[in-house]
């Protein structure tokens, strides 16, 4: 794997988390982006929950697929069901990790309850990004330091 772009729609909350995993468990020959059909903005939450395991993806922004150079992507993963994500026209391999969107807009959920449902994100994604570390070896985050 050279090239790994972790799709949803917005950008915003499973892609960002993903990716900024994927760059701190991945070697750093992996090329990692993250993008959305409809880009909006990085979820605080999603800042806050891999800020506390040492992941500052405090920088990154929503993107969208056109941003991302196709042909150095030869990883494809999708986080929403297939028939909501964004295509993707690149030759590459596509994996489908279908997840619930951790976001919500219901006004009675409570602070907490959101950061609980980020979190049960962030370690679902840590998992099978650890798994995806099997294909290709130890990243930066082996040697206590994200990306």
């Amino acid at each position: 794997m050279k090239g790994l772009l972790f799709l949803c729609v917005a950008n915003s909350a499973r892609s960002q988390l993903a990716e900024g995993i994927a760059r701190a468990y991945l070697p750093t020959e992996v090329k990692v982006w993250s993008a959305g059909s409809r880009p909006t903005r990085v979820r605080p939450e999603a800042i806050a929950v891999l800020k506390e395991i040492g992941i500052d993806i405090s920088h990154h922004r929503s993107k969208a697929v056109g941003e991302i150079p196709a042909a150095d992507v030869d990883t494809v993963i999708t986080l929403c069901a297939e028939e909501e994500c964004p295509l993707f026209l690149g030759q590459a391999q596509r994996l489908n990790w279908e997840m619930p969107d951790p976001a919500s807009t219901d006004p009675a959920l409570r602070p907490q309850d959101l950061l609980a449902r980020f979190r049960s994100a962030r370690e679902a994604l840590r998992a099978r990004i650890e798994w995806l570390r099997t294909e290709t070896g130890p990243g930066p985050h082996d040697e206590g330091a994200g990306r």
